[in-house]
């Protein structure tokens, strides 16, 4: 298996002072690469009968997309407001350098399937918890949360009960 951390770039200082943004686009651009991390993730979780994956905007979708082709799953997106065309459901959450909100189309789920939440980072846990609480509002059975990246010194993990399933593949 690749060394995933091979192909991360660390940016000081973006997109505020003092954040260390961790740049997954070296990764991308390597076809070998991106296909080994997204072969990474079908392989853990190839036997959970995985209806939707449920994408957070926007690097979320490099990694929701191609798994949800390659799972036979659908494909949800969960995006910032204002940006769904019908009638949505949002939620207000916090980062580590500030506050926004995510979108959900209301009908983008029927209740009790069973879904994935797919984003490139997990850091103070507020974004992916949001997620979560959309696919909650729709009747959702949350089976995991898919991660490129864990700051484990941001205990995102904290936010979520200790028997939730959480996959990252790099940890800083």
């Amino acid at each position: 298996m690749l060394n995933f951390c091979d192909y991360i770039r660390s940016v000081p200082d973006f997109p505020k002072p003092g954040i260390l943004f961790r740049d997954i686009t070296p990764l991308l651009r390597n076809a070998d690469a991106y296909r080994e991390m997204i072969d990474v993730f079908c392989r853990h979780y190839r036997d959970k009968q995985i209806d939707y994956i449920a994408a957070v905007e926007s690097r979320g979708y490099l990694i929701g997309a191609p798994l949800a082709a390659r799972l036979g799953a659908g494909l949800v997106i969960i995006r910032k407001p204002g940006k769904l065309p019908a009638r949505t459901i949002c939620e207000k959450y916090s980062l580590e350098y500030g506050a926004d909100a995510l979108e959900i189309h209301a009908d983008a789920i029927e209740a009790g399937k069973k879904i994935l939440i797919a984003d490139d980072l997990l850091a103070t846990g507020g974004t992916a918890l949001a997620a979560c609480n959309l696919i909650k509002c729709l009747q959702g059975d949350i089976i995991g949360l898919a991660f490129l990246i864990e700051l484990e010194k941001l205990n995102g993990r904290k936010a979520f009960p200790a028997e939730t399933d959480i996959f990252s593949l790099i940890k800083y």
